[in-house]
């Protein structure tokens, strides 16, 4: 396992976006693990994102928050826990600001609903019969991190490798600890109870869209980067 600590690439102005998203993540969980279990679970139900009602297009009971296929929107505000939710905002922290500075703030809100989207649809057809409900903002944030790789590749990521007497920091080029990380997620398999196609899909909705909508800028990705001396 990779775990990012920081990245050496500088922005100029404070990511409101990505700060705005992360607090109401944090908002939305502290209320739902404030609520009663039973609540809780019908709150998953009715504002998880459930294959087989997208894919069908059917909304079964429990109803949900909004009609058919919102709740690929709202799912992508819950989490299953502290940890899910501390991971996801973490890299969304360390990968969106530059993202968020090299698209602007309007289309990166855009990038944010439309990979998160894609993301949840990739999962949805490859389970098409699932009745359980998928929660998260790992498939966003995975169109994040592929948005990133295609921005600033030669990106230094300050990485922390919890081998066993090697617990050091490494300074890893974006490309290869994103790379390094897409193709973990083919490694976890059906049986992991994560919805590992959802971050497979917004990693390349990432790829593929960032492009799109990045905006004319004085600098190049490669002359915006800090990129401090390495082997690399």
């Amino acid at each position: 396992m990779l775990i990012p600590v920081r990245d050496h690439n500088p922005r100029v102005r404070f990511p409101l976006v990505t700060a705005a998203l992360i607090v109401v993540n944090a908002l939305v969980f502290i209320y739902e693990v404030n609520l009663p279990p039973v609540q809780q679970k019908l709150l998953v139900l009715t504002a998880g994102a459930i294959p087989f009602e997208i894919v069908n297009r059917i909304d079964v009971v429990p109803r949900d928050l909004f009609p058919v296929p919102g709740s690929i929107w709202t799912s992508l505000f819950l989490h299953g826990g502290w940890l899910h939710l501390i991971g996801n905002m973490w890299f969304l922290w360390i990968f969106g600001d530059n993202v968020e500075e090299a698209l602007g703030r309007v289309r990166y809100v855009i990038f944010y609903a439309v990979v998160g989207t894609v993301a949840a649809l990739a999962q949805c057809f490859a389970m098409p019969n699932s009745m359980a409900p998928m929660i998260g903002a790992s498939g966003a944030v995975a169109g994040v991190l592929g948005g990133y790789v295609m921005l600033y590749p030669r990106a230094r990521i300050d990485t922390f490798m919890p081998i066993p007497f090697l617990f050091n920091l490494v300074a890893l080029p974006a490309w290869f600890f994103l790379g390094f990380w897409f193709l973990s997620q083919f490694f976890l398999g059906a049986g992991s109870g994560i919805a590992w196609m959802a971050h497979v899909g917004g990693f390349l909705a990432g790829i593929g869209l960032v492009r799109l909508l990045a905006r004319a800028r004085k600098r190049t990705p490669v002359e915006a980067e800090y990129l401090p001396p390495g082997r690399w």
